[in-house]
């Protein structure tokens, strides 16, 4: 067996090299978002007990993927980690699920790390323990300047994202004295594209989902109006260097035409 595993990891170094070559040069996406799903199923399919054991080993998962993420270049990263519909989730399960959640965010905020963590969704929803964990993870990493500008998406949903962008749109104007009438006459996509919870951030150029599940389920719904998708079959825990890498040649290898 360990023969076997020797020459597994061999070749599985010789590929990523392989991989890594074929990128010199290539167009890179400067912002990436990540649907990291399957973590539960993961769990199971391993037999443990726990299925938080998954978002265990999911959260360590981001942390590579991570450091991957720098090693490329990569100047931006959403990570969806809890929608708005998962805080209906059986409490046993959830409150396992956020402090895994604020045990991460918390690690990446830790002095040496080098990324800007920016807390994005409906957060305020949390309870008042996890929320300011987050926040001071948040603001602990307000002045870096040397990595990844790294979003967590927590208590986040498309389409809310895009009510709380409107509102903020509205709110902005009326305490300006801009009347509805006024506002419906100028009002465009750039206006509320700037009370996006990502604003002043390029748009994804690639959004990766795990777990074999093809759709998008509101994920940046707004921003990946032109990105390019890459769907992986197994569940997050299984993601490795080498399916990055190959989820950068796919999109190294399109050709973008950004609806022209």
């Amino acid at each position: 067996m360990w023969l076997k595993d020797l020459i597994y990891k061999v070749f599985l170094r010789v590929y990523e090299r392989r991989l890594a070559g074929k990128l010199a040069g290539k167009p890179l996406p400067r912002h990436i978002g990540v649907m990291v799903d399957g973590n539960r199923r993961w769990a199971r399919e391993m037999g443990y007990i726990n299925p938080n054991d998954g978002h265990r080993v999911g959260a360590e998962r981001i942390k590579q993927f991570l450091r991957w993420c720098d090693d490329m270049g990569v100047g931006h990263i959403t990570i969806w980690l809890l929608s708005t519909d998962n805080l209906s989730r059986p409490a046993a399960e959830l409150d396992p699920l956020l402090q895994i959640i604020e045990d991460l965010a918390t690690e990446l905020a830790e002095d040496g790390q080098p990324w800007r963590l920016n807390m994005i969704g409906a957060i305020d929803l949390l309870p008042p323990q996890h929320l300011g964990a987050l926040k001071a993870a948040e603001e602990r990493t307000r002045t870096r300047n040397g990595g990844a500008q790294v979003n967590l998406a927590i208590c986040y949903g498309g389409r809310r994202e895009i009510a709380d962008a409107v509102r903020s749109l509205l709110h902005q104007h009326a305490q300006s004295g801009t009347s509805l009438e006024e506002l419906a006459e100028i009002v465009d996509v750039h206006h509320i594209a700037e009370h996006l919870y990502t604003k002043g951030q390029p748009d994804p150029d690639l959004v990766i989902r795990t777990s074999g599940e093809q759709r998008m389920s509101g994920f940046l719904m707004w921003q990946s109006e032109y990105a390019e998708y890459f769907f992986f079959d197994a569940n997050w825990p299984d993601f490795r260097h080498a399916d990055f890498l190959r989820a950068l040649r796919s999109y190294a290898n399109r050709q973008r035409r950004f609806g022209t």
